[in-house]
């Protein structure tokens, strides 16, 4: 019996490594964001600070894992079978729900996550015991409660607090070194700025970085609580001079800055937030070795008292787990898609937004825009001049294409690394996720960068990730409750099938994430190159380029999904109906974001050039979202009909050579036409369209003849009159596309 258990803690390990892939994959938002934002400097660069940080700091943790020890249960109530049933079925969910999170570019709490795994996993169990237990016994008994509250107070208190100091401080940043710090009139402000920023993070590292390093005995800790104002008046002192000699030296003491924090955030999070990854495994391991040691012990009798005590990770584990980390950090996508999302959220300036509006978000802006004037109203004029004049002028990244300056970047390290520590001094429970993303959130909102065109979007997206913090605990709890009843009472077999559906669960999602990127890689860079392109008159080749690529897609898309409705409606195929019925509920948000991108690179051509070619442009995008208008009006009432069962349309009109469907092969090589750019095959597709509307109008004319005789279905005849009519005007909007996107061609 005792290697089923081996086999088990095997798994565990197994588990793990998976689970600090993706685990570090959704944190490495936490001390990537900024460094990658502002482009401090190569990718490469960055990536080997925040490595270096991160094995330093999963080397030198003690590996301790109170919560996955005793934080959430009680062991001394649990048997060690027990045990590992909530071991087994936290590690299941943990790596899949972690993982779907990161396909999603959304960041979320890995201490969330597995605290609420523990609690879901731990009450199953223990509504089984209370059930089967002689004596009457309560929750309290089994399970620490005030853990999982403290959790939930801190969320709440992440958010806003985060929220509102980065902010304050971005505006007092901005105050004083405008948008024009590299004028060389910085003098010694900057020397101030830095001192002041390096203690912070040295603050940070002594309070959170490094408080369960293994060198940080019992005296060292007390000398430092002793003596803190001293080592930080000192620190001070010293990096102040430090950074003022190098600005001397024409150092950009920015960048230190950045650096500095991009290293001490990553060293706090493989030092602290390891635990998540490994901590539930090494609790097994540690479970297994005592059950072992007890010589043929009852599993099912066995208590887990040993527990209660701490237990210190072996040095070779801490390396190992540094490593996969390390590794996962310098190629996992999903954590460069994790962090797009919240640099993109924090960008200054136009470009992609990732979200759409929500009613919550635009009553948001409604209430934000009302406050500023009033604000306003009530501000000196002498004041609010002053106070414009140093937010006046562009952003000046310091590399090409970065999203935001060095200042808000140091102010995001610098505000995060503060409001963490002095959260860690005062007991507070704080997520570095939350503090990391709310005060990048602030800071962009006190810089300005969310201007009114983006604002709504972007509040969309805050609320967005918000809100998957709150699922992010509620899914976690559940589906944990859900996975450790089966593994209960479906044992071993049950365990080895969830196991193994989760591994599949997150080999399949990376193969389709793969797919995906590959997918829209081309677009996205041709989108980025144009943002990036400095000479104005090239961009508007790449923009052509991009439009006939996009309506390409967009009409062999329109193409299926009028496909599968007629097809779908002479079989009568409820299938292929909703398949092409969901596609297009999703298209109207793309031609949405499309005709935002393409806009907005419009608008970086010459002046000249954008009001002579915003005609034929929007007359394309036009045409793009009126076929979409007439393939939703024939594919609503098409499903209903066959939905509610009623008569079907008589099956030769569902013919291929039919009129219906070859307007579908004619979307088809309009769009080959497109991407290709065979512009002088145009002409002929728009005769084309021209003589298959009349076929469509002489199928109208029949019809309507045949309406008034007796033996006709007046609900399939209409219903077949409505297609044939909307056919009519799918012809009118392709041949108008088509002589948009010659005009668009012509007049550059």
């Amino acid at each position: 019996m005792e290697w089923i258990y081996l086999g088990m803690v095997i798994f565990l390990f197994v588990l793990a490594a998976f689970d600090l892939w993706v685990g570090v994959s959704n944190d490495a938002v936490n001390f990537l964001n900024s460094a990658i934002g502002s482009k401090v400097a190569r990718f490469r660069t960055i990536v080997c600070v925040a490595a270096l940080g991160v094995f330093c700091g999963a080397v030198m943790s003690d590996g301790m894992m109170d919560i996955a020890r005793h934080g959430i249960f009680r062991p001394e109530m649990f048997h060690f079978d027990e045990i590992m049933c909530i071991f087994v079925a936290v590690m299941v969910t943990d790596i899949v729900l972690l993982d779907v999170f990161n396909t999603l570019g959304m960041p979320t709490s890995t201490t969330v996550s597995m605290v609420f795994e523990l609690l879901g996993a731990t009450f199953a169990l223990t509504l089984l015991k209370m059930q089967d237990a002689p004596t009457a016994a309560a929750f309290g008994d089994y399970m620490n409660t005030d853990k999982a509250l403290q959790v939930i107070l801190a969320i709440f208190l992440s958010v806003a607090v985060a929220f509102v100091f980065g902010a304050f401080i971005q505006w007092l940043a901005r105050l004083v070194f405008t948008f024009h710090y590299r004028d060389g009139r910085l003098s010694r402000k900057v020397g101030l700025f830095g001192g002041l920023a390096i203690t912070a993070i040295v603050y940070f590292m002594l309070f959170k970085g490094l408080k369960h390093l293994s060198f940080m005995t019992p005296e060292v800790k007390d000398w430092i609580d002793t003596n803190v104002w001293v080592v930080l008046g000192c620190t001070f002192v010293f990096f102040t001079l430090l950074m003022q000699v190098l600005h001397a030296l024409r150092v950009n003491v920015f960048r230190v800055v950045v650096l500095s924090g991009t290293f001490a955030l990553a060293t706090a999070f493989a030092g602290n937030d390891l635990v998540n990854f490994i901590g539930v495994p090494l609790a097994g391991f540690s479970s297994f070795s005592e059950f072992s040691n007890a010589g043929g012990a009852d599993p099912a009798a066995f208590t887990m008292e040993s527990l209660n005590g701490p237990a210190t990770t072996p040095l070779v584990f801490l390396i190992a787990a540094g490593v996969i980390m390390v590794v996962s950090l310098a190629t996992s996508k999903k954590a460069h898609n994790v962090v797009k999302t919240e640099v993109g959220l924090a960008r200054s300036g136009e470009g992609e937004e990732m979200f759409g509006s929500s009613r919550v978000a635009r009553s948001l802006v409604r209430w934000g825009n009302a406050v500023g004037e009033n604000v306003v109203r009530w501000t000196p004029a002498a004041v609010r001049s002053w106070v414009d004049g140093r937010f006046h002028g562009e952003s000046q990244p310091e590399a090409e294409g970065a999203a935001y300056d060095l200042v808000r970047a140091s102010v995001n390290l610098v505000v995060a690394a503060l409001l963490i520590a002095l959260g860690t001094s005062l007991k507070l429970p704080l997520s570095t996720t939350y503090v990391t993303f709310m005060v990048s959130m602030g800071s962009s909102l006190a810089d300005r960068a969310w201007s009114r065109e983006s604002a709504v979007f972007r509040i969309t997206g805050v609320l967005t990730v918000i809100g998957g913090w709150f699922i992010t605990a509620g899914v976690a709890f559940t589906a944990c409750f859900f996975v450790a009843l089966t593994m209960y009472y479906g044992g071993i077999v049950a365990m080895a099938i969830l196991v193994a559906a989760g591994l599949f669960a997150l080999i399949h999602s990376q193969r389709r994430y793969k797919a995906e990127q590959s997918k829209t890689a081309d677009g996205d860079l041709l989108f980025t190159q144009m943002l990036t392109e400095q000479d104005t008159n090239a961009i508007l080749p790449m923009l052509e380029r991009h439009l006939n690529v996009a309506s390409s897609e967009i009409l062999l898309r329109y193409a299926d999904e009028l496909t599968d409705t007629i097809e779908g409606l002479g079989a009568e195929s409820l299938r292929p109906m909703r398949r092409a019925e969901k596609s297009l509920r999703s298209e109207k948000r793309v031609l949405k974001n499309l005709r935002r991108r393409e806009t907005i690179c419009l608008r970086r051509t010459p002046a000249e050039t954008a009001i002579r070619l915003s005609t034929s442009f929007n007359l394309a995008h036009n045409a793009l979202r009126q076929l979409h208008y007439g393939l939703v009006r024939i594919s609503e009432p098409a499903l209903e009909h066959v939905d509610n069962h009623f008569t079907p349309i008589r099956t030769e009109a569902f013919q291929p050579s039919h009129p219906l469907l070859r307007w579908a092969e004619l979307a088809r090589c309009a769009a080959d036409c497109l991407r290709h750019q065979r512009l002088g095959e145009i002409e002929g597709l728009r005769n084309e369209c021209t003589r298959l509307r009349e076929e469509y109008a002489q199928m109208r004319r029949t019809l309507l003849s045949k309406l008034s005789a007796e033996d006709v279905n007046l609900t399939a005849a209409t219903l077949h009159l409505h297609i044939v009519q909307e056919g009519e005007q799918l012809c009118v909007e392709l041949r108008r596309l088509l002589g948009s996107m010659r005009q668009f061609r012509e007049q550059q």
